[in-house]
């Protein structure tokens, strides 16, 4: 599924002439986007910088200008979205002082990620390019960024020691985004919202019996 800002982009290029200038900030965006729909439709492997200047209407010395390579373009993307990642969950853990509802912001902001229309979480979570280093240090980055965050709050709240709140940690995270993206894919039509408060409800249950300080 396309997102909303290549449309825009889309109904941008037929208005503006192939080759127009754009501020260099601007120019990054939108060949981030175009790689971003390529990458998710195709893969790495089978996508082209070919494809990618076509998708972003303009010619491959422009594209080559802002990245030197197709990986050099991936992990851009990766890095953003990585980024995004755990931003998101930062934000969910800080949202709240009430503990249930962490759990509740925190799973749901893996839902999110993986609903997002424009498939980003496919670079994440179902990437062909894992046997890559440095995509692999980056994806293996996220998750323990994600945990790290995670840990953090469940350690001040129990007694448990750093490297058993780290580990509670990770499951929750594990559990988040491959139920979420399970549901993404599931047939039976269970509403985002239902998916997120069923799945909280189990972390929930069995995360708050661990005794608190």
């Amino acid at each position: 599924m396309r997102s909303a800002v290549s449309a825009i982009q889309d109904q941008d290029a037929q208005a503006r002439p192939r080759g127009t200038r754009l501020p260099r900030i601007a120019r990054r965006a939108q060949l981030l986007s175009a790689a971003q729909d390529v990458f998710v439709a195709q893969g790495y492997h089978a996508a082209a910088m070919d494809d990618i200047a076509e998708r972003a209407g303009v010619s491959k010395p422009v594209l080559y200008q802002h990245f030197p390579g197709k990986l050099e373009l991936y992990l851009a993307l990766l890095d953003q979205h990585c980024d995004a990642l755990v931003d998101a969950v930062e934000k969910a853990l800080e949202s709240t002082t009430d503990n249930k509802q962490r759990v509740a912001a925190t799973i749901d902001a893996y839902f999110a990620f993986v609903d997002d229309e424009g498939g980003a979480f496919r670079l994440v979570f179902e990437s062909d390019l894992t046997n890559e280093p440095a995509v692999r240090e980056r994806v293996d980055r996220t998750s323990d960024r994600c945990a790290d965050a995670i840990s953090k709050v469940i350690a001040e709240d129990t007694d448990l020691p750093e490297e058993e709140a780290k580990l509670l940690a990770v499951g929750l995270g594990g559990i988040a985004q491959i139920t979420a993206r399970y549901w993404l894919t599931s047939p039976q039509g269970v509403s985002r919202e239902a998916a997120a408060r069923l799945i909280s409800s189990l972390a929930w249950r069995g995360i708050a019996g661990f005794p608190h300080v």
